[in-house]
C-alpha cells in the first residue's frame, strides 16, 4: 500500500490491553489516480508498526458501510 495517509483517529481497543483502532484516509492507496479510500486499522498492540488486521473503504461505499455498522450496533446493544 502507498499513498498518502492522514490519520483521524486512534481508539483505545476494548478487547485488547494495549491495542487500538486505528482510522485513517488514504489518497492514491494503490498508485496513482486510485481513489481515496477509508482505512480501519486493528492493532493488537499499539506498538506495532502495521496493523494486525486493516481494512480499506472506498468512499463510494462508505455510506452503506456506516449504515451496515449502525444496524449491527443496535443488534448487539
Amino acid at each position: 500500500m502507498g499513498g498518502i495517509v492522514t490519520y483521524t483517529d486512534e481508539i483505545e481497543l476494548s478487547t485488547a490491553e494495549n491495542g487500538k483502532i486505528s482510522v485513517s484516509v488514504v489518497e492514491q492507496p494503490y498508485g496513482p489516480n486510485s481513489e481515496a479510500v477509508a482505512s480501519v486499522g486493528i492493532f493488537l498492540k499499539k506498538d506495532n508498526k502495521e496493523p494486525d488486521w486493516k481494512v480499506h473503504i472506498p468512499r463510494k461505499n462508505l455510506d452503506e458501510v456506516l449504515a451496515a455498522l449502525h444496524f449491527a450496533k443496535s443488534k448487539l446493544d
